[in-house]
């Protein structure tokens, strides 16, 4: 049947949220019918034009021609239906011409975009945070020469951190950044998994590049941030003279075919500081703390275009006798139960991304940043997580026609995998649940508990005192052990606030009611062995039990 944007999910979810409480100060053209309008306008760019490029661009990737990256066939035409229908600068300032809508918006659009070709959408993910970054710590001229030309599409970016000896070390990167006497620097050094290092579709392509000044200290305390550019603009914003980089290869990969990842060469390349010396890192996870959110939602994403193609396989597939009587397998209980737990882990990675998104864009308004900051590492690694347990079982209900490629449901197993890993692994998000997200000896943890709590869902009780208890067992450990239980304890708050998300949107809707009680009686008890595990720390994994 093709791709359909799960509207109604969403339109749900932003009244349960709160959505209509953010239309003031900053926000205060994002009313109701606004938001409404951007979601249906989304929806139809989603499946009518990007849809259709999914295909081609797993079965036609992205190729390195004479030092010139082609992209797949109708990406470029997609990309410039995502520019000029403004989707890049959602959530920009419009003092640049941006939309200034909030971020909660800017999350619903990204996931749309991401089901119908996440290998498009990630270019526009990219800019996304690369104008983020700039809003927060670039001077006002780089601001006002190289944002609006993101917000417009004439020009991509990227970010550039990676590099062979030093993947998630990026303390250990040695790119170097040598003063130009005149306010500029060379920049030299390579990096690599460079995602959209260059397209054959903007005049321009914007690096972000860290890098270590001559007299740097060792460690991530000795980066600093700097803007390469591809082409080097005049003051006017015309181009100039090309840049001294290059794309060295593009990488063959597992799945994001029409996504070109590099390997990226900077040969004493001009480039500009962005923020102070020595602190990239902070200006460089303004762009990343973006990402992550989009990453997770680009969980959502797949795990929503799973969940239509299972369906849809399984209203159609006739295969036996059914237990319920259908013709098609749908009537079979062990594809009912595969299909309910795809919809719900999908819901609840939806509500934990838009929740996240919320938060960020509560603060904005003048709210804590402690939620947003707490629900961050959550959403990025359930949501990715999600995304794969969802595309494979996905595969599993189409059979051994999940296994053959004309189907799709493999290209989407593919697709998502590196998900898991990119903008910081979820052994990496996990951490820093446990470690700089409990800095405040758990109160946010703690304070969304007893949110949870407050709502008087009588089958969450005893999860949540679980959780609880947990919590305070978790503060009380050495760094050692909670690195141990880090990733189990994630897991189990996810699946406990997933339930949550589920049971208040039953009580608003009670069509979802089924669904409701699916997850509180299959997937919530779950959560007990995650806390099982996470007690144990680090116990027995010195010596290595391997």
């Amino acid at each position: 049947m093709g791709y359909r944007a799960p509207l109604e999910d969403h339109r749900l979810l932003m009244q349960m949220l709160g959505f209509g409480e953010l239309a003031k100060g900053r926000f205060a053209e994002a009313t109701a019918e606004t938001a409404e309008a951007v979601l249906t306008e989304a929806a139809r760019l989603s499946e009518e034009i990007l849809a259709p490029l999914n295909r081609a661009g797993d079965l036609h990737p992205a190729r390195l021609e004479n030092g010139v990256v082609r992209t797949s066939p109708g990406f470029a035409e997609g990309f410039r239906a995502l520019a000029q229908g403004g989707w890049i600068g959602i959530a920009a300032d419009p003092v640049h011409g941006g939309m200034g809508l909030p971020m909660t918006l800017a999350t619903a659009v990204n996931e749309f975009t991401g089901s119908a070709c996440l290998a498009l959408q990630l270019n526009p993910l990219m800019t996304q945070g690369q104008i983020e970054a700039l809003e927060h710590h670039a001077s006002p001229e780089i601001q006002g020469l190289y944002i609006p030309r993101l917000i417009s599409g004439d020009w991509t970016a990227t970010m550039n951190l990676t590099e062979a000896q030093a993947g998630s070390d990026v303390g250990a990167l040695r790119t170097r950044a040598e003063p130009l006497g005149d306010g500029t620097y060379a920049v030299t050094g390579e990096k690599i998994f460079i995602t959209w290092a260059d397209n054959d579709f903007a005049s321009n392509i914007c690096h972000l590049v860290l890098a270590r000044l001559p007299d740097a200290a060792p460690g991530t305390k000795g980066i600093s941030l700097f803007m390469v550019p591809k082409v080097i603009p005049n003051p006017d914003g015309s181009l100039g003279a090309r840049n001294a980089l290059r794309v060295v290869r593009l990488e063959h990969k597992l799945g994001l075919h029409g996504s070109p990842t590099a390997v990226m060469a900077f040969d004493g390349a001009k480039g500009w500081m962005i923020g102070e010396p020595g602190k990239g890192m902070a200006a460089m996870f303004t762009m990343m703390n973006n990402a992550r959110l989009g990453v997770g939602v680009q969980g959502v994403s797949v795990a929503e275009a799973a969940c239509q193609m299972a369906e849809d396989w399984a209203r159609a597939r006739v295969q036996g006798r059914t237990a319920y009587g259908d013709a098609t397998i749908i009537g079979h209980p062990d594809v009912r139960r595969m299909l309910a737990e795809m919809r719900a882990e999908t819901f609840s990675a939806r509500a934990i991304a838009l929740a996240c998104a919320m938060a960020i864009d509560r603060a904005k308004l003048g709210d804590s940043p402690a939620r947003a900051a707490f629900l961050t590492p959550i959403a990025k690694a359930y949501g990715t997580e999600t995304g794969h347990h969802v595309a494979q079982l996905g595969i599993q209900v189409h059979g051994g026609m999940g296994f053959i490629e004309e189907t799709g449901a493999a290209q989407l197993a593919r697709d998502i995998r590196v998900t898991l890993i990119y903008e910081g692994t979820n052994g990496i998000q996990a951490l820093d649940l446990v470690g700089r997200k409990m800095m405040d000896e758990g109160a946010e943890a703690l304070s969304l508990i007893a949110e949870m709590r407050a709502s008087g869902h009588a089958a969450l009780t005893p999860a949540l005192e679980a959780l609880e208890a947990a919590t305070h067992h978790l503060l009380a450990q050495s760094p050692l052990d909670r690195a141990g239980a880090a990733t189990a304890y994630l897991r189990a708050y996810a699946q406990v606030l997933g339930a949550y998300y589920h049971l208040q949107a039953a009580a608003l809707d009670p069509s979802r009611a089924g669904l409701a009680r699916f997850v509180t009686g299959r997937l919530l008890p779950r959560h007990a062995a995650f806390l099982a595990e996470a007690r144990v720390g680090s116990a027995d994994l010195d010596p290595f039990p391997g």
